[in-house]
């Protein structure tokens, strides 16, 4: 296994986690914690009109587009499917993660004046894949 596979297969497995944890507070309808940051930020960005796409809460659209790139990796990885089937599918997640990403984080700084711990986070975790599959050439 490559350097950049793990780091990818590292930082998916790191977004589901953290998309999970918002999905069930979106479910359940609770309030997310909101850690070094003002309480009433995260609930201003949770239930805020832009906190779903086309009806769909963030938090799943998230969890469904790091499931993907963990799966369609970990397929690559063991010769499941092949590099154009696996791999260019997941760069081209990254890079609509990547951009949605900057999109939400452009709202939250400059239409909500208000910041998610966990959005920062996921923006962080589709940073970081992004540049390595640009480093790599993935």
């Amino acid at each position: 296994m490559t350097i950049p596979i793990l780091i990818i297969i590292i930082l998916s497995i790191l977004g589901v986690i953290n998309t999970a944890h918002l999905a069930k507070h979106s479910i359940k309808h609770t309030d997310v914690e909101c850690i070094g940051l003002p309480k009433r930020w995260c609930r201003k960005v949770q239930y805020s009109k832009y906190s779903k796409t086309m009806g769909i809460p963030n938090p799943h659209l998230g969890l469904l587009m790091y499931l993907a790139i963990l799966i369609l990796t970990l397929l690559f990885t063991f010769n499941a499917l092949p590099y154009i089937y696996s791999m260019m599918p997941v760069a081209i997640l990254i890079i609509i993660g990547f951009l949605f990403s900057l999109y939400f984080s452009f709202i939250q700084a400059f239409i909500l004046h208000a910041f998610c711990t966990w959005c920062i986070i996921s923006t962080v975790e589709f940073a970081l894949l992004a540049a390595t599959i640009l480093v790599y050439g993935i």
